[in-house]
């Protein structure tokens, strides 16, 4: 390489890693082409937006490069060979990793990763192995890729006056360009994530938790308690007895979507549909996160969900996390907990024992004749299994009682066939499991001091996205002869809710759910649901809907209009979530 040539090699590294950037946006535009398809002019459109991150993305990854530059005795690019291995892995697997979970998330690959990579099984039981080895193998040929081109574009000597080239490279990395820079008006989310570069929104998100203090501490403590009051008295009573069998239906991702009388698809549900003018359908309920792990913590212990963190996994947290279970179990309930998979994922097992379960059924209790999925055996098994369970327990004591499903899942494949879409297929088929469950107990004894609470984990993303509030808006259903009437409840109200809600139609306290409202008291004056996702928050409440982008700190949703207030509100929520003991 000549003189001339090496005076110029940081400018031609730059260069080689803009071009990288630029084949990681084209893939990403083409492989979730079934998420958005865009044109050429708005692929250009969207690269011309990211342009400015993904330069200074490339300035921070040459900072490094620059300061070797200044020494003159070792050979350069000798020096900097392992230092490209590291950089080629890491743009690897951040740009083909978000490439490749997107269409399932649907948010940009960021630290909330790490937990659910702690436990693979939830990737390998969504996918076929086939799936896993093809973008491994094209993670390490990319990575090679990047490394080898950086490595031939780097002189054996560095320039004589290299330290220009450094104080360029430093000033490029420190310019004020991040994530919300990628954000432009009339760009649809798919676009503004488009855009955004993968690495620099992976390494940053890691940060993204320190910047969750948006305003002094007692100002969100009053904004918080605004929204979350104590609410021990009752002025509605939903059931018959103060002391019924109790049976959580944990429908896996069950959104409104696939609900006729909220407004979702036609056809897709027609058991929950015939059974909603039998119970007590909560038309206004909203799930407070995006995955299981998420839901069930806030279902179990009526708490908020965390954009970043997933309490399931975190033990040492559990102490101090109420529990529906514990709680139940003070006021003599028998409790139990079935899921006809494996407790291994996410630490659910762990969970649940503190939680106080006193029974935790798995896969291990069905024969190996039962028809079973990549997570575990169907709904259709673990639906006959439960009722005949339930017939066989020889208590005075009432029971409590979760079943979680697991069939409405990828890979939706599922022993039935009624609709041509296999993910509508799969939903379907989870109906007419809970339809005949419903069924089957409803000819039993257990029916007349029964109460079954349908409710879904947290939503799923057919056609939708996060920008869309009703992604997590879903059905609730109760019913059984232990309720008093069939009615319909249009009061806003979480998922997190449910714990108080319960409890006081029960008459146990619930004071220790600082996060759960019982929304049939007289302090429950100003309705709000809150929710979140890796990338973003929601606060609705009756004055309208905001989702904030807290990568990018910029609103992506605002109906009927734009609201500070809304805005501010959902910012202390999320300040005051992150406070824990």
């Amino acid at each position: 390489m000549t003189s001339s040539s090496s005076n110029r090699w940081l400018a031609r590294a730059l260069m080689v890693l803009l071009a990288v950037f630029a084949v990681g946006k084209v893939g990403f535009v083409l492989y979730n082409r079934g998420v958005e398809a865009l044109s050429l002019w708005r692929l250009i459109l969207v690269w011309a937006n990211g342009l400015p991150l993904d330069v200074r993305t490339s300035a921070l990854l040459l900072l490094i490069p620059a300061l070797c530059s200044l020494q003159r005795r070792l050979s350069l690019r000798l020096l900097l060979i392992p230092y490209y291995i590291v950089v080629g892995i890491a743009l690897s697997v951040t740009i083909v990793g978000d490439t490749v979970m997107y269409e399932f998330w649907q948010f940009k690959l960021s630290s909330a990763i790490i937990s659910y990579a702690a436990s693979p099984e939830g990737a390998t039981n969504s996918v076929p192995a086939s799936f896993i080895v093809w973008r491994l193998l094209a993670v390490v040929l990319f990575a090679l890729l990047i490394a080898a081109a950086l490595y031939l574009v780097t002189p054996k000597r560095a320039e004589a006056k290299a330290w220009r080239g450094l104080i360029v490279t430093i000033v490029i990395a420190v310019l004020p360009i991040g994530v919300g820079s990628c954000y432009q008006r009339g760009q649809t989310l798919f676009q503004d994530h488009a855009a955004t570069n993968p690495t620099f929104a992976f390494f940053s998100s890691f940060l993204l938790e320190r910047s969750f203090h948006y305003m002094p501490d007692d100002e969100c403590a009053s904004l918080v308690g605004e929204l979350y009051p104590p609410t021990d008295d009752l002025t509605d009573t939903l059931l018959l007895t103060s002391t019924p069998d109790i049976l959580i239906v944990q429908v896996e991702s069950f959104s409104g979507k696939f609900v006729r009388e909220l407004g979702g698809l036609e056809g897709v549900a027609p058991n929950l549909s015939r059974l909603i003018p039998e119970g007590v359908f909560f038309d206004e309920y909203y799930s407070n996160s995006f995955r299981t792990d998420r839901g069930t913590v806030s279902l179990q212990s009526g708490t908020l969900s965390h954009p970043t963190l997933s309490l399931m996994r975190e033990r040492q947290y559990h102490a101090s996390l109420p529990s529906l279970a514990r709680s139940l179990k003070e006021g003599g309930y028998e409790t139990a907990y079935l899921y006809g998979g494996a407790y291994t994922n996410m630490g659910k097992r762990a969970y649940l024992e503190d939680m106080g379960f006193d029974k935790l059924i798995d896969g291990s209790a069905f024969p190996d004749s039962c028809i079973r999925c990549s997570w575990g055996v169907h709904d259709e098994v673990a639906g006959a299994w439960l009722k005949d369970w339930l017939m066989r327990q020889d208590t005075p004591h009432p029971r409590f009682v979760t079943w979680q499903t697991i069939s409405s899942h990828e890979p939706w494949e599922v022993p039935y066939s009624r609709l041509s879409d296999p993910v509508l297929n799969a939903f379907a088929y989870t109906d007419q499991c809970i339809g005949s469950l419903v069924d089957s107990l409803r000819a039993t004894p257990l029916w007349d001091n029964l109460l079954i609470i349908v409710i879904p984990d947290h939503g799923h993303l057919y056609q939708q996205t996060y920008e869309d509030p009703d992604f997590f808006h879903s059905p609730m259903l109760w019913l059984g002869g232990a309720v008093r009437q069939p009615r319909r409840v249009s009061t806003l109200m979480n998922q997190s809710d449910i714990a108080a809600t319960l409890l006081a139609q029960l008459g146990l306290p619930h004071d220790d759910y600082p996060y759960s409202r019982n929304i049939f008291s007289k302090r429950y004056t100003s309705p709000s649901v809150y929710c979140c996702f890796p990338a973003g928050i929601m606060l609705k409440d009756t004055s309208g809907v905001s989702v904030f982008d807290i990568t990018a700190r910029e609103p992506i949703t605002e109906a009927p209009s734009h609201s500070d207030e809304r805005i501010l509100k959902a910012k202390a929520v999320l300040q005051q979530s992150y406070q824990l003991h």
